[in-house]
C-alpha cells in the first residue's frame, strides 16, 4: 500500500511563534522577500482568542497546479506529494494563478515557481520529518502515515475535529486543519 502523508495542523496548540517558519527558511534556503511557510495571527474581537493559521501548500491529491504546468515542471510523485524541477519550470505562473490556496511564489534568484514540499529530498526520503514539524514547541504539528493508524497525525485525528482546506473544491489537500476550540460552545 502507497503512503498516504498528512500534516495536521492543531490550531489549539500552535503559539505563532514561527519557528516552523525560521525552520522552513533554514531548511530549503528560502531568500528572505518570500517564503514557503508562514503562521499568521489574528484576534476574535468578541473573546479575545488569538487564532495561528497555517499557510503553505497543502499538497493536494487532485492538485490544480499539476494540471497546468505547460512542461510538467510541477509534477506528482507516486505517493502523491507534488514537486517542482526547477529546471523545467518556465516561470509562466499558470501553477500560482490555478492554486486556490496562494502557495506558489517566484524564486527571486532562480525565477522558478517554488512551494512547500514536506523537505521531501531533503528529509521525508531519509525517514525524517519535515523540519517545521521537526522544530515545533509544542507539537502542534504532526506528520506521517494516515495508512498508520498508529502515526502520529492518525491518532492526533482520532478524537478532535478537522478540517481540509477549501474541501468543496475537490482538491483534496493532505494538510489537515484542527481548529481552535477556544472561544467555541463545547457540546
Amino acid at each position: 500500500m502507497k503512503k498516504a502523508y498528512r500534516l495536521v495542523h492543531d490550531e489549539n496548540l500552535c503559539i505563532g511563534c514561527q519557528a516552523c517558519s525560521v525552520a522552513c527558511r533554514a531548511e530549503n534556503k528560502i531568500p528572505e522577500e518570500v517564503y514557503r511557510l508562514q503562521v499568521t495571527v489574528s484576534m476574535r474581537a468578541q473573546d479575545h482568542t488569538m487564532d495561528f493559521t497555517r499557510r503553505s501548500c497543502v499538497m493536494c491529491d487532485n492538485a490544480p497546479c499539476v494540471e497546468v504546468c505547460p512542461t510538467h515542471a510541477t509534477f506528482q510523485m507516486r505517493d502523491g506529494i507534488v514537486l517542482v524541477d526547477e529546471k523545467r519550470c518556465v516561470s509562466c505562473k499558470y501553477c500560482a494563478l490555478a492554486c486556490p490556496y496562494g502557495a506558489r511564489y517566484t524564486d527571486p534568484l532562480t525565477k522558478a515557481l517554488q512551494k512547500c514540499d514536506f523537505c521531501y529530498s531533503s528529509r521525508i526520503l531519509k525517514g525524517e520529518l519535515p523540519a517545521c514539524v521537526e522544530v515545533c514547541p509544542t507539537d502542534a504539528l504532526a506528520f506521517g502515515d494516515i495508512n498508520d493508524p498508529q502515526s502520529a497525525p492518525a491518532l492526533k485525528l482520532k478524537n478532535n475535529v478537522s478540517i481540509y482546506p477549501k474541501a468543496h473544491l475537490g482538491t483534496k489537500p493532505k494538510v489537515v486543519i484542527i481548529p481552535n476550540a477556544k472561544g467555541m460552545p463545547r457540546e
